[in-house]
């Protein structure tokens, strides 16, 4: 038994996903340092408001995205392991495809922000906090794509380092900020959605100047953008990140800022062991994209569902943590945050497995189709649930339609990927 342990963590998968798991909890820490900083300064209003605008930031973020991230999983590694002469092309045409989209979208939610934010979002905030948000969406995107190119071509601890080195600087800025009494919500805005990336972009261009210089030099082609699959796969996206948002976006609308806050920070502290099934994820995907055959199948599957243990476990333990332990980290001002908390952990115990089906039916059989019929039934389930019951039960109501639309969804997307399983040689 030990000897297969052992095995099991000596292989190269196990390795990469060891060294992104903790490189995503040493980010986690750092976040939670944050928090920790931030709660003690700023009141539960102006901490709703930092929430619902990194909520619009990271929301718009994904949904520009196009669908990106699903490609370069897909058909990045291919061109690497063959060393096609297309690579380079490859990924010069997909950045410039998204980044001419999503300025696009980001100059007309500059003419639009203030107006948007005064009927539905509701924040207050300054005009030019809003400005800063709009430009991180940007920033984040262009970190999340050399990140992803990064996993593609298994440079997993590369990436953590980055990102890492980035946290520290933000930390830096942060404690400045603090002990010069200068902490603002558009100042918080500022560090993290710009000054975090731009230290990444430098140092990628730093250790990879000949790369860049490549896919400088190389040509657009429209083809190597696949549409057809990409924006299948953005429309899916976009209605899972959007359902995972629109419980926070509907009680900022219908609900007290104080309320949203504590919410708000529920759902950092639920997104953060999210963010250990992407560190998995981001290091199976490859793998997942060249099963073939169904005498391949179990074996990845097998392994995903061992590396999934991990966050189910750590969902199941949140949901069983006592007051106490909230207290110490957040203060007694956020008393709600902890019993928030624990009711969302309980429908997220099944978003690890449903990671799997979702893995097999976008990279195995590629039919992101199923992934956007499935998140329909998710965002659908998550906004007319909230949308109908927050007025008369608040919190109570985003909690159990995230419950009923995982349910729903889950069971469907797992449903999908049984049908596509017995359709394979």
């Amino acid at each position: 038994m030990i000897r297969r342990i052992k095995s099991f963590v000596a292989r190269p998968t196990s390795r990469d996903i060891i060294i992104n798991t903790l490189g995503n909890y040493l980010n986690v820490f750092f976040s939670a340092f944050f928090v920790y900083l931030l709660v003690r300064i700023l009141d539960p209003n102006q901490y709703g408001v930092l929430s619902v605008l990194f909520g619009i930031a990271y929301v718009l973020a994904n949904i520009l995205d196009f669908g990106t991230t699903a490609t370069i999983y897909s058909f990045l590694p291919p061109l690497i392991d063959e060393r096609k002469p297309t690579l380079y092309r490859f990924i010069k045409s997909t950045f410039f495809y998204q980044t001419f989209f999503a300025l696009i979208v980001i100059s007309t939610l500059f003419v639009t922000f203030p107006y948007l934010d005064k009927i539905f979002f509701k924040t207050g905030a300054p005009v030019h906090e809003l400005y800063i948000t709009a430009i991180c969406v940007l920033f984040f995107i262009w970190q999340n794509f050399l990140g992803n190119c990064l996993y593609a071509a298994k440079r997993v601890l590369q990436n953590n380092i980055y990102n890492n080195i980035a946290n520290v600087v933000k930390t830096s800025v942060i404690i400045i900020l603090v002990l010069t009494h200068t902490v603002t919500v558009g100042a918080v805005i500022f560090t993290f959605g710009i000054i975090g990336p731009i230290i990444f972009f430098i140092l990628v261009y730093l250790n990879k100047k000949n790369h860049i210089s490549s896919v400088l030099a190389a040509p657009i082609a429209k083809e190597d953008f696949r549409f057809n699959y990409t924006l299948t796969y953005f429309v899916a996206s976009q209605f899972f990140n959007l359902g995972l948002r629109m419980d926070l976006f509907l009680l900022s609308y219908f609900r007290p800022k104080d309320e949203v806050g504590y919410y708000g920070l529920a759902q950092k502290i639920i997104l953060t062991i999210i963010a250990t099934v992407i560190s998995i994820t981001q290091v199976i995907s490859p793998a997942f994209s060249k099963i073939k055959f169904k005498r391949d199948f179990f074996s990845h599957v097998k392994s995903g569902v061992l590396y999934m243990l991990l966050p189910t476990a750590l969902f199941l333990l949140l949901a069983i943590t006592p007051n106490w332990i909230f207290f110490l980290v957040f203060t007694k001002k956020f008393v709600q945050t902890a019993t928030i908390t624990r009711a969302l952990a309980i429908p997220f115990v099944l978003y690890p497995i449903m990671s799997l089906a979702h893995l097999f039916l976008l990279y195995t059989v590629k039919k992101p189709i199923h992934i956007l019929t499935t998140n329909v039934v998710l965002f659908t389930t998550i906004s007319f649930g909230c949308y109908l019951f927050i007025p008369r039960y608040g919190i109570t109501a985003a909690v159990y339609s995230i419950g009923i639309a995982f349910l729903l969804s889950g069971g469907l997307l797992i449903t999908l990927a049984g049908y596509e399983y017995r359709k394979m040689k």
